[in-house]
C-alpha cells in the first residue's frame, strides 16, 4: 500500500495537535506572543533511534520522551510551556500504523502539559529515525533560573528519585532475572517515559538561586553547574533519594550505586537553593507532589563535587555522566 506524502501526514497527524498561532500548520511559521511582562524561554533537544531510545521501543513512549526531554529544561529554567516545533526525520521503513501511534501519544503529552505543537518540519532521514524538538516556554521578566548561579553555602536539592532511569536502561541491556518484577517494571518505565518536573516551578522561582535538569548523570551535571565558578560541592551520598526499586536493585548488586549516581535520563530537577529557604523550598516541592531532598552543599574550590559515604569517605567514579563524544 502507498504511504501518504509529507503534506497528507501533516494534515492528518499532526495539525489536530496543534494550537493558536499555528494555523493549523498550513503555513511556513508560526507566531508566539509572550504573556505582558514575561520573557519567552527557548530549548532544544533531539532523541536518536539507537542512541536515545531503543528503535522497538513503542512509538507512543518515544513521542513521550521526545517531548518530556525538552519540558525538562523548561522546568529547571522555571518556565511554564508554551508550544513547541518538532522536526521528525523517518527511516525508509517507517509505517503508518508507527505514526499513528506517536502522534496519538504526543498529542496526549501536550495537552497534558499545555504545550500545543506549533509547526516543524517532516523528512526522511536516509538513516534512524530522529526526533528534534524545540520547545517554548515563558517566565516572568528577568526571572529565568541559570544553570550557574549558586554561591558557596548553598544547599543542593534534586526533585524525586535519582537512577531510576539508568539502572533501567541497564536492565534493558542485561536483564536481572532475580530482581522483583515490579521492581524491574518501574526502572524500566523511568527509562521509557520521563517525568517533566512542571510542577515544581512555582517552587523553584520562589527559592532556588540556581538550577538544570539531570539529564547526563547527577554527578557529570552536578559539575557542568559548578565548572568554572570557583564553586565545588560535598554530597552527602546516602540523602541521595532512591526509589524503593532503585534501592533493590543496588541492595542485589554494588556497582549499580554509581550507575544511578553517573546515569542519564533521570530528568529530575537539580537546584542550589540558599541555607535559609531550603526547609520552605522543601515543603513548597511536597505540597505540589514533588518531593525533593537535599543532598550536599555549595563551597569554594575548583575540583569536581565530592561524593561521601556514609563513613565519609569519598567515593571516586570511572565516568561521572553520559557524553556523545
Amino acid at each position: 500500500m502507498a504511504r501518504a506524502g509529507e503534506e497528507a501526514l501533516i494534515a492528518r497527524y499532526f495539525a489536530p495537535l496543534s494550537g493558536p498561532g499555528a494555523e493549523g500548520l498550513r503555513d511556513d511559521a508560526a507566531s508566539l506572543t509572550p504573556t505582558p511582562g514575561h520573557d519567552l524561554v527557548v530549548t532544544a533537544d533531539a532523541v536518536v533511534a539507537g542512541i536515545h531510545y531503543f528503535p522497538d521501543d513503542p512509538p507512543g513512549s518515544i513521542a513521550v520522551k521526545a517531548l518530556g526531554v525538552n519540558l525538562s529544561d523548561l522546568a529547571a529554567k522555571g518556565a511554564v510551556p508554551r508550544g513547541f516545533l518538532l522536526t521528525l526525520a523517518l527511516p525508509d521503513d517507517w509505517t503508518e500504523a508507527w505514526l499513528s501511534a506517536f502522534a496519538e501519544r504526543l498529542g496526549e503529552a501536550s495537552r497534558a502539559h499545555g504545550c500545543p505543537l506549533l509547526g516543524g518540519d517532516t523528512v526522511r532521514s536516509g538513516g534512524p529515525a530522529l526526533i528534534g524538538v524545540t520547545a517554548f516556554g515563558e517566565v516572568p521578566a528577568g526571572a529565568m533560573l541559570r544553570r550557574q548561579a549558586a554561591k558557596a553555602g548553598d544547599r543542593l536539592c534534586v526533585s524525586g528519585s535519582i537512577g531510576d532511569a539508568a539502572l533501567g536502561l541497564a536492565l534493558r541491556l542485561a536483564p536481572d532475572p532475580a530482581l522483583e518484577a515490579s521492581h524491574r517494571d518501574v526502572l524500566l518505565d523511568r527509562y521509557l517515559h520521563p517525568r517533566p518536573r512542571l510542577a515544581l516551578v512555582p517552587a523553584l522561582r520562589r527559592h532556588a538561586r540556581a538550577a538544570m535538569d539531570v539529564s547526563d548523570g547527577l554527578a557529570g551535571d552536578l559539575h557542568k553547574m559548578l565548572a568554572g565558578t570557583g564553586l565545588t560541592a560535598r554530597i552527602d551520598v546516602p540523602a541521595v533519594p532512591l526509589s524503593t526499586a532503585a534501592g533493590a536493585a543496588i541492595a542485589r548488586d554494588r556497582s549499580r550505586l554509581a550507575t544511578a549516581l553517573t546515569g542519564g535520563d533521570d530528568y529530575e530537577i537539580l537546584c542550589a537553593v540558599p541555607p535559609d529557604s531550603v526547609a520552605a523550598f522543601l515543603a513548597d516541592a511536597q505540597a505540589a507532589g514533588v518531593p525533593a531532598a537535599e543532598i550536599g552543599t555549595v563551597t569554594a574550590g575548583d575540583g569536581p563535587p565530592c561524593f561521601l559515604d556514609a563513613q565519609g569517605r569519598e567515593i571516586t567514579f570511572t565516568r561521572a555522566s553520559f557524553s556523545h563524544f
